[in-house]
């Protein structure tokens, strides 16, 4: 079953391009992409990311940096704790299409 899709905004410019591989790069590595779904649906700690993901403390906060200037992720502070969550609906919707996207038969073994 198709879903009804806009537009998708037509990309041009080199700088576009780089900018959208870097994106694709960062949630390429295993951890980060791992972080970004802890964070996608509710705000979390750097601790409990790291205690859910059994990952050190610094290792997240390092990928966390990277993901929040790439505008993937968002941080709110609550007092002494920092809390991450992703940074808007495109991210989710990302994550979204490409786990629907795996889950779908292979296409080309249908057509056989």
């Amino acid at each position: 079953m198709k879903t009804k899709r806009r537009p998708l905004k037509k990309i041009g410019s080199e700088e576009e391009i780089s900018q959208l591989a870097d994106l694709f790069r960062l949630m390429g590595d295993t951890s980060r992409l791992r972080i970004i779904l802890t964070c996608l649906h509710a705000p979390i700690s750097v601790s409990d990311i790291a205690e859910k993901l059994e990952l050190s403390q610094s290792l997240v906060s390092h990928h966390l940096r990277l993901l929040r200037a790439a505008r993937i992720v968002r941080s709110e502070r609550r007092g002494k704790q920092v809390f991450y969550v992703a940074a808007d609906e495109h991210i989710q919707c990302v994550i979204e299409d490409m786990v629907a996207h795996i889950g779908e038969p292979d296409q080309s073994e249908e057509d056989n």
